[in-house]
């Protein structure tokens, strides 16, 4: 650019307009805006709040109290509060006694009873030896009682540990059915069924009378 074009421009007082560059009709300079921006358009055309506007409170009751119940709307099932304790329970209706005359008779089904009957037949009981009982000899130290006698039998042995004699005795409630046996006489006694508490002997014979 010249002198002579810079002065006529500031006698005139106006600045010469930059050359407009060709563009298409139809063409808005919307499109030259740069591409950030254009979120934030659309979000304001959709409607969007934004966040720094303020929601609009809910209206409360006056006092701070909360609302009263709504009333259910039409055809809505209506629900009762459910009782609590006694209450709950139904009341069950007592059934009034009838007498026995007046009660429903119930028939039994009759049993069809068999025109012969069968005969019991017993097994035979098989013969078995009775085992070997044991024995034991002793002296009767008591005959006070009925039909009862207290033999002492001695029992002597060698210690399995010491090797060393040992004289043991003990005391055998028998049965005295006669009541034979004295205070001194040495019996033999056979071992029997449970006679009493104490008594699982009987007496078999008096080896010896006492003197």
């Amino acid at each position: 650019m010249t002198d002579e074009n810079v002065n006529d421009e500031t006698q005139d007082g106006t600045a010469a307009e930059p050359e407009a560059t060709d563009a298409p009709e139809g063409v808005s300079d919307v499109e030259n805006v740069p591409e950030e921006a254009a979120p934030e358009e659309s979000s304001a055309e959709a409607g969007d709040p934004q966040p720094d506007e303020p929601q609009p409170a809910e209206p409360v009751a006056e006092g701070g109290a909360e609302p009263e119940n709504v009333a259910p709307e039409e055809g809505a099932p209506a629900t009762e509060p459910e009782p609590r304790g006694e209450a709950a329970q139904p009341e069950r209706k007592k059934r009034k006694r009838l007498p026995r005359a007046l009660r429903r008779q119930r028939t039994k089904p009759t049993r069809v009873r068999p025109a012969e009957h069968k005969p019991i037949t017993r097994v035979p009981k098989p013969e078995h030896e009775r085992g070997r009982r044991q024995e034991r000899q002793g002296t009767v130290v008591s005959a006070g009682a009925d039909k009862t006698i207290v033999v002492r039998v001695d029992v002597v042995k060698v210690h399995p540990m010491y090797k060393k004699v040992v004289k043991r005795s003990t005391k055998l409630h028998a049965h005295d059915e006669a009541n034979e046996a004295k205070i001194g006489d040495i019996v033999r006694l056979v071992e029997t069924r449970p006679l009493s508490k104490l008594k699982r002997w009987r007496l078999q014979e008096v080896v010896e009378a006492a003197k």
